[in-house]
């Protein structure tokens, strides 16, 4: 199979999607524009923060005014929680006013900012860019979009309709080991990819501090495989240039919920501090007493939950089997208690295989970050050794996702700022894996979006 044909079943899909109804079928040059610069406004670029935990308050906050304060300026904060909003407010060094969540609208009224950025709960994603995009402004949001298929179609309709620009933050396209993998599978060094073996590892640091909050929660983040696994799901449709076609996904809760051996509501008073291995003290860690145990009275969230609540209701074991349009096969794992952190990938393809692995204990300890082999048919091996990036955020990526957005123009030659039809893709394969396990049965992306 030569390259222009493994694209054929793309090709065939979008044709037919455009045809038949489904409401994932974008223009690709809409797509395009969804992820473009923000630019176009006088002055500095007016930013409201909606969500003040630790991902908005540091990333989308305390770096980037530090980064890019001499291109935007901060004109409001929004939050659930009042005393965590004010707590961030000081952190990132900034003097705006501050709303609660039932006053988005009179903070965007008041305060006439250019562009929204989202860091709330997934499940809320959905909500705040809806209703940012129909007040005329401008959203970046961190991923994933939305949680389930119904808030998808939500914002792609909205988005749609409005014409305002949607920018979702998928970051891992920008690491220094996405990059050298995409550029290797470009080069057709081992042919056309025929399938892909993906396994995902979380260490019981990393794995474990999900369920210690709210991402232990469908209501909340649909599954890990939405708020964790959309990072890597979406790294295959880039690589390949294909889109998930239908899954086949199992998943089973094996070490945390109601697995436990020790149980309490919370690590800070638990009288198991002696002998459970996923003890946090809490009151150890200065930033996160801060922002959320002196911040408790206002809306009562645990941030040292037990990882052995009775009511956890996600996974932390689960394995997909994914057919991708261009006819692509992929097993994909994704565990969520290992001793270590990680992942290895195997490409399968025409004329070899790449391989790619990263373990390591801690992922900021480490000074190469992976460790890629090459092996053409009929010839020897090669190894090529991943240098961490000297940035900071995820190895520098959440520094040159940053410059994407807020300085241009910024060459993309690889592709790597995500279209909204692949931000939509990024959310859809893990909401049909989850549809899978929960029926049995195997899901087409093709049956959640429908006009």
């Amino acid at each position: 199979m030569d390259k222009q044909s493994s694209h054929l079943g793309r090709r065939e899909f979008l044709a037919a999607a455009a045809t038949s109804g489904v409401g994932l079928a974008l223009e690709p040059a809409a797509g395009q524009e969804a992820a473009a610069q923000l630019s176009g406004h006088s002055g500095r670029l007016r930013v409201a923060l909606v969500g003040t935990g630790v991902r908005g308050s540091t990333n989308w906050g305390k770096s980037l005014k530090g980064n890019y304060g001499d291109v935007l300026e901060y004109v409001g904060l929004c939050d659930i929680n009042r005393k965590r909003m004010a707590v961030a407010r000081d952190f990132i060094g900034v003097d705006c006013p501050m709303f609660a969540d039932t006053e988005f609208d009179e903070m965007i009224r008041k305060t006439s900012p250019h562009c929204v950025i989202v860091t709330t709960i997934d499940s809320y994603h959905a909500k705040y860019i809806c209703r940012a995009l129909e007040l005329g402004i401008d959203v970046v949001s961190e991923k994933p979009m939305a949680t389930d298929e119904k808030m998808v179609q939500e914002v792609l309709d909205t988005q749609r309709r409005t014409g305002r620009k949607l920018i979702i933050a998928e970051n891992y396209r920008y690491s220094p080991d996405a990059e050298t993998i995409k550029k290797i599978i470009d080069s057709e060094e081992i042919g056309v990819v025929t399938s892909v073996d993906y396994n995902v590892y979380l260490d019981t640091n990393h794995g474990a501090s999900y369920f210690r909050r709210w991402h232990g929660f469908k209501q909340y983040n649909g599954s890990i495989l939405n708020s964790e696994g959309c990072h890597f799901l979406d790294l295959v449709q880039w690589w390949l240039g294909a889109e998930p076609a239908e899954v086949q996904a199992f998943g089973a809760l094996r070490r945390y919920g109601y697995n436990g051996e020790y149980r309490s509501e919370r690590c800070m008073h638990c009288p198991h501090q002696g002998k459970c291995k996923f003890f946090w003290d809490i009151t150890k860690e200065k930033f996160y007493m801060d922002f959320y145990v002196n911040a408790e009275s206002e809306d009562g969230y645990l941030r040292d939950g037990c990882v052995y609540r009775r009511d956890i209701n996600v996974w932390d074991t689960m394995t997909l089997n994914v057919r991708y349009h261009s006819g692509v096969l992929m097993s994909f794992s994704l565990n969520a208690f290992m001793p270590y952190e990680g992942y290895r990938i195997g490409f399968n393809g025409t004329k070899g295989r790449l391989e790619a692995r990263a373990y390591h204990a801690q992922p900021w300890e480490v000074e190469a970050l992976a460790e890629i082999r090459i092996t053409p048919l009929f010839k020897p091996s090669r190894t090529q050794v991943v240098a961490k990036s000297s940035g900071t955020g995820h190895w520098g990526a959440d520094e040159r996702l940053h410059q994407s957005i807020f300085r241009g123009p910024v060459p993309d030659p690889l592709h790597q700022r995500i279209t909204l039809r692949e931000a939509a893709l990024e959310c859809l394969l893990p909401i049909a894996a989850r549809r899978s396990i929960e029926q049995q049965r195997p899901v087409a992306i093709e049956e959640l979006i429908k006009l």
